[in-house]
């Protein structure tokens, strides 16, 4: 089978399977298995070891675990946690760009912010995500181990350029100014604004493999039309709502899905354009899911939600654009003091 076919039905098959798993065995916050998945398998690559599974359970429990520690903080020194998470928010997203560790990032990122808010309201709440966090990635890594054999990696390993110091502390800053806004608002009422933090996770992860002319289409368009894929998964799980169907749909939408991030179905858009795509499917469905089990209007809950996400897009188009005008009038301001420099001592 041809290694693009290999990895598509690699990548739709670990999404649907976690999702169905995840959802079966009632895990807290169900969704977030699937999204964990997307950007776990998205990235070529043979599934970890025992030995790294369990390192990097640790890893989540202490790392993310961080975010239990800030909630007394932000109880009575609101001021120094804010701070932290600022610094913590940068440390995730440096992790991700430098150290090629964009799933330690990324979790560094929703422990500190998730965790933190809602432990403002409730500690049992916090403690919850942490555990879908440590449950989530394992049931992914544990999907991985069933699917890979199917649909193996070549041998061929794929190196990828790394971004100079100077391009990591910049888009690690880029990343933190767009997600601690997001942060400040949602601690104002955490319970309704916890999919605006998360989908604020999602683009500061976008925004850092995007530059600022391609901002706008990848952003916005990525948001919008995740929206659209959502209202249109949901309006065909309706047909017959049950597990099995869920996961049906999920393995459908996921290989059409993967064959854009792959490339197999030619497309003009990135990778990351897709990815976040998924995501913000996965973030409007997961709550789409608890409001029918609730009781609550399915589609005005999307839409409000849909409307923050576009919100948030918003701001973060525009704080792309502000790092790079500052970014381009800093390298500029440093290129004439080198000139003048330069001039002088040959002057001398």
């Amino acid at each position: 089978m041809q290694l693009q076919a290999r990895r598509v039905f690699r990548l739709s098959c670990v999404v649907a399977l976690s999702l169905a798993l995840a959802y079966g065995l009632g895990l807290p916050l169900p969704f977030l298995a699937p999204m964990l998945a997307m950007m776990l398998v998205s990235e070529p690559a043979p599934p970890m070891k025992l030995k790294g599974l369990l390192g990097l359970s640790v890893a989540i429990m202490l790392v993310p675990g961080l975010g239990l520690l800030l909630i007394p903080l932000l109880l009575n020194y609101p001021m120094a946690a804010v701070l932290l998470v600022a610094l913590g928010l940068y440390a995730s997203f440096y992790l991700s760009v430098n150290q090629d560790k964009g799933l330690m990032g990324t979790l560094l990122a929703l422990g500190i912010t998730m965790i933190s808010a809602l432990g403002t309201v409730d500690y049992s709440l916090a403690t919850m995500v942490l555990q879908s966090l440590v449950s989530s990635v394992v049931l992914v890594v544990i999907c991985q181990w069933l699917v890979y054999p199917w649909f193996p990696e070549d041998n061929e390993p794929e190196t990828s350029t790394k971004p100079t110091p100077e391009q990591t502390n910049w888009i690690a800053l880029r990343g933190t100014l767009i997600v601690l806004p997001v942060y400040l608002v949602a601690l104002t009422n955490p319970l309704a604004y916890m999919a605006m933090i998360m989908k604020s996770v999602a683009l500061a992860r976008q925004s850092s493999l995007v530059s600022a002319k391609n901002a706008g289409i990848e952003l916005l368009g990525s948001t919008f039309l995740g929206g659209c894929f959502g209202l249109l998964f949901w309006s065909l799980l309706g047909i017959a709502t049950n597990l099995w169907m869920f996961f049906l749909w999920m393995l459908l939408f996921g290989c059409y899905f993967s064959s854009k991030i792959y490339q197999l179905i030619p497309s003009r858009f990135s990778t990351s354009f897709w990815v976040n795509v998924v995501t913000t499917m996965l973030i409007v469905l997961g709550p789409a899911v608890e409001d029918s089990a609730n009781g609550n209007d399915v589609y005005a809950a999307m839409f409000s939600r849909l409307s923050l996400f576009v919100i948030v897009t918003l701001y973060a188009w525009f704080a792309v654009y502000l790092f790079e005008y500052l970014h381009v009038r800093r390298t500029q301001s440093n290129d004439v003091a080198s000139n003048v420099s330069s001039s002088e001592s040959s002057i001398c």
